[in-house]
């Protein structure tokens, strides 16, 4: 497999666009592919992707664009598991304390920076390439913990102290949700909560990143410095397109 070194050009504070992976049909991410996204947020938490889903998603553009992979629980058994398929990264929801973050870190790296499990796989080349992947996985893996509880707001000053978090990932529908605001992510109380990470992570110099449905909805944070962007879903971006297509042709009929 290709590494893509995505965790050098997070801490270079590039600018990355992505946009959201959640079907599982790999030709879908391929034809995304050729669109020109620096990087796919896979998303193995919510929908349908399993294993063997993923696994045919990263054969398919794992060399053509990094794919950072949602995992369906920030836990050991997960985390080994995608990237031993080859995600150039994870993305850990629901951590929401700096012990579990600590933990999550720990998981991505091979020791004696971590512990994560020693195995054979496609990240390996199944073999073939085991010395050259295990040597530079440490510093090429990108390890994002994903801010959306306001447990996680509150401990925010201590999780960007941890070595090897990557960037920070705003989730905001499940922020508000956890203050009792579902859905809205226009609200005062969780609008100040997100800029109280940002002020935090900006601070420490830590990379953030943010999920719109669309490009307004990221723009703001982009203005704010944001760099791993994620903006659209797939099958949004499917249905859009279509539904503005058949708006044309019903127009001009």
């Amino acid at each position: 497999m290709k590494m893509h070194n995505l965790r050098q050009r997070l801490r270079d504070h590039e600018l990355l666009l992505g946009t959201m992976i959640t079907l599982s049909t790999p030709a879908v991410a391929e034809i995304l592919a050729d669109v020109g996204f620096d990087w796919f947020f896979v998303d193995a938490e919510h929908g349908p992707l399993e294993a063997s889903e993923l696994n045919a998603i990263l054969q398919t553009v794992g060399d053509l664009v990094p794919c950072v992979v949602r995992v369906p629980v920030a836990d050991e058994v997960w985390i080994k598991k995608v990237l031993d398929l080859g995600a150039h990264g994870i993305i850990a929801p629901q951590v929401n304390s700096t012990e579990h973050a600590a933990q999550v870190v720990a998981w991505t790296r091979y020791a004696p920076e971590g512990q994560r499990g020693v195995g054979l796989a496609r990240a390996h080349g199944y073999g073939g390439q085991f010395t050259e992947y295990v040597e530079s996985a440490n510093s090429q893996i990108a390890c994002v913990i994903q801010a959306e509880h306001i447990d996680a707001v509150q401990c925010i000053e201590e999780t960007v102290k941890l070595d090897g978090v990557d960037a920070i990932l705003l989730g905001p529908y499940d922020l508000a949700a956890s203050m009792g605001k579902m859905g809205q992510v226009t609200d005062a109380d969780v609008l100040a909560a997100i800029d109280h990470v940002t002020e935090v992570c900006q601070s420490a110099k830590m990379p953030l990143g943010y999920f719109g449905v669309n490009a307004e909805a990221v723009q703001p944070y982009m203005d704010q410095g944001y760099t791993l962007v994620v903006a659209g879903v797939d099958a949004l971006s499917l249905r859009s397109g279509a539904a503005h297509f058949l708006d044309q042709l019903r127009t001009n009929h």
